[in-house]
């Protein structure tokens, strides 16, 4: 097995938030909650601030260094007062139990702990006690803020004199000036963009669908079959045979079969 493997189960590793200036404080009420076990305090620098600070002197306090250099070292519970700087070190510390491991952290340290925790290969469950937790910064709310102050009208011009200032100090460009031309009674289609007046070619189709003045409609006669001939279309329509013009509201040549209805007798009553 290597020296860095870790035996202890998940649910017997514990993360701790605690700000820095009551981490020794935590660390005592651990020791006291935990007197019975084989303890261990691993941390990265000043171990002897926290054997200076401890209540229980019997507690063994280590440095990292110190714990490379003492591949058998092993304990029951390891209490690691700080994050190291490497993850890897981290995993070293954590070896060395056999039962159970604490690392009390600080906010700040927060952010590294990701490193360690993919190296692991898991989350770390992390765990409140109360009077150890992290201070909560209160945000000011809408009515404990100051309320603007109100501006005069004076002001108020001066603002907004300002802000027009500062839109219109750089001008845009402004284009030339070009005079439409004056095409007179001339039709404008008949000039291009630049003022040019287009060359139409006649086609041989040209003037085939102008308007033509319409001739007047004589009578030349009669045929074979004695129908009445035109100059113009077939007067038949309009004319009668011998030429003359038919009356606008002549009655018709044929007229429906009349049916005679004869009233019956009615019955007389016995």
């Amino acid at each position: 097995m290597s020296s860095n493997s870790i035996t202890i189960k998940p649910n017997n590793h514990r993360v701790y938030q605690c700000p820095t200036e009551k981490k020794l404080e935590l660390l005592n009420k651990i020791i006291l909650e935990n007197e019975n076990a084989d303890i261990l305090v691993v941390c990265s620098k000043e171990p002897q601030t926290i054997i200076d600070a401890l209540q229980n002197r019997s507690i063994k306090v280590i440095e990292d260094r110190e714990l490379i250099k003492l591949p058998e070292l092993s304990c029951e519970m390891l209490i690691s007062y700080d994050l190291p700087i490497k993850a890897i070190v981290y995993m070293a510390r954590v070896a060395k139990t056999t039962q159970s491991a604490v690392l009390i952290l600080d906010e700040s340290e927060q952010k590294e702990l990701y490193h360690t925790e993919m190296l692991l290969g898991r989350a770390i469950k992390q765990e409140i006690i109360e009077g150890f937790q992290y201070p909560v910064e209160e945000k000011n709310s809408e009515s404990d803020r100051p309320a603007p102050k109100k501006m005069t009208k004076d002001q108020i011009k001066e603002v907004a004199k300002k802000r027009y200032e500062e839109k219109t100090q750089e001008p845009k460009e402004k284009k030339e000036y070009k005079p439409k031309r004056d095409y007179g009674d001339e039709d404008k289609k008949s000039y291009n963009k630049e003022g040019k007046k287009k060359e139409f070619k006649k086609s041989d189709s040209a003037g085939k669908w102008d308007k033509k003045k319409k001739e007047e409609n004589k009578f030349l006669g009669y045929d074979d079959n004695g129908k009445a001939k035109f100059s113009g279309k077939s007067g038949e329509r309009n004319h009668r045979y011998d030429g003359t013009p038919r009356d606008k509201y002549s009655s018709p040549k044929k007229v429906g079969r009349k049916i005679n209805i004869k009233a019956r007798k009615p019955k007389e009553e016995e």
